[in-house]
């Protein structure tokens, strides 16, 4: 993910930038995420696309949550408390689900995005603004300055767990935010997105349709969350435009990498070896409970050297600097 402009988002850009320099894997989400990496020298050996793990983890959350009626009624009463009714939705209400919170847009952007959701409020007072609130004083103060006046159709809620807010992006019609990964999650849920931001390292998403730019500009975001409401040929493209961020698969593309990498000895070593530290048995153990292969104990006898550690089956595999590493995993 890619911005080239290392103060926004900052400081997630500049992390960015130092990780792929160091980093023996690179898993791209996209196909322009692998190109970002080639044009900063990162070796394509490293980088695979994948998708986004995030992907997955909210196609596995959401199915959960379908699935389990015990979970969604949990959910739905732990909202309840925070200040929120999901059962308002019941009739065809309508919900918009704001998340702000970027250092960037502290000071005048805050004042216009607030001043353009209480607008928005009194001229669609059939929807629901909700608005979980991020704990810094730069983001609470001018909310509830402007927001805090108790209006029917406004709900300031306390900042949600990972859970809550899925299954409040579920019920939502579209989402207004600055946060990075609603471009992402959000879009998987057929949700558009209007972004309030002047820049995003997600172009992919601008360019799929599935979200659309309109910064801390007060008009901007008031005629986008207007256009969306009441134009249901846009809200449907895209809503049913393809998220560019995975399919759901980007851990098991993830796994396969790894294997190649550390699961294919078999027979006969030569090279240097290692005996296991605690942290190697733990790893491949944890790696054993996946389904991950497990060598024989004559496989591993054939290495000779290593009889004397290996007393029951054992796992080899080499680690990232080319070395023989021997677990003895029972």
């Amino acid at each position: 993910l890619r911005t080239h402009n290392i103060y926004s988002p900052w400081p997630e850009e500049m992390n960015r930038l130092i990780t792929g320099r160091i980093a023996a894997f690179n898993f791209s989400p996209t196909p322009l995420s692998k190109q970002n990496l080639l044009k900063e020298n990162v070796a394509e050996s490293t980088i695979t696309v994948t998708g986004n793990t995030v992907i997955d983890a909210l196609q596995w959350v959401v199915k959960k949550i379908e699935t389990e009626q015990a979970l969604s009624a949990s959910l739905q009463a732990e909202l309840l408390a925070m200040g929120y009714d999901t059962n308002r939705l019941a009739s065809g209400k309508r919900l918009v689900l704001i998340t702000g919170h970027r250092r960037e847009n502290f000071g005048e952007g805050f004042l216009n995005i607030c001043h353009a959701i209480k607008t928005l409020s009194e001229q669609y007072p059939d929807v629901d603004f909700v608005y979980p609130m991020h704990l810094n004083p730069n983001v609470r103060k001018p909310v509830m300055e402007i927001l805090g006046d108790n209006a029917a159709n406004i709900f300031l809620i306390e900042p949600l767990q990972y859970l809550q807010f899925v299954y409040l992006m579920e019920k939502s019609y579209l989402i207004l935010t600055d946060s990075g990964g609603v471009q992402e999650e959000a879009p998987g849920l057929g949700k558009p997105v209007l972004v309030m931001r002047d820049t995003t390292e997600r172009p992919e998403a601008v360019e799929a349709g599935t979200v659309l730019l309109v910064g801390t500009n007060r008009d901007k975001i008031e005629q986008g969350v207007s256009n969306l409401l009441e134009d249901s040929a846009l809200y449907t493209k895209m809503s049913e435009a393809i998220n560019p961020y995975g399919d759901g698969l980007a851990c098991g593309r993830i796994v396969e990498v790894m294997k190649k990498k550390y699961f294919t000895y078999r027979g006969k070593y030569s090279g240097t070896y290692r005996i296991a530290s605690a942290e190697d048995v733990q790893t491949v153990s944890a790696l054993l409970s996946e389904g991950w292969t497990r060598t024989t104990l004559a496989e591993v006898k054939a290495l000779r050297r290593c009889q004397a550690v290996v007393n029951k089956n054992a796992i080899a595999y080499i680690d990232a600097d080319g070395t023989l590493v021997i677990v003895d995993a029972d």
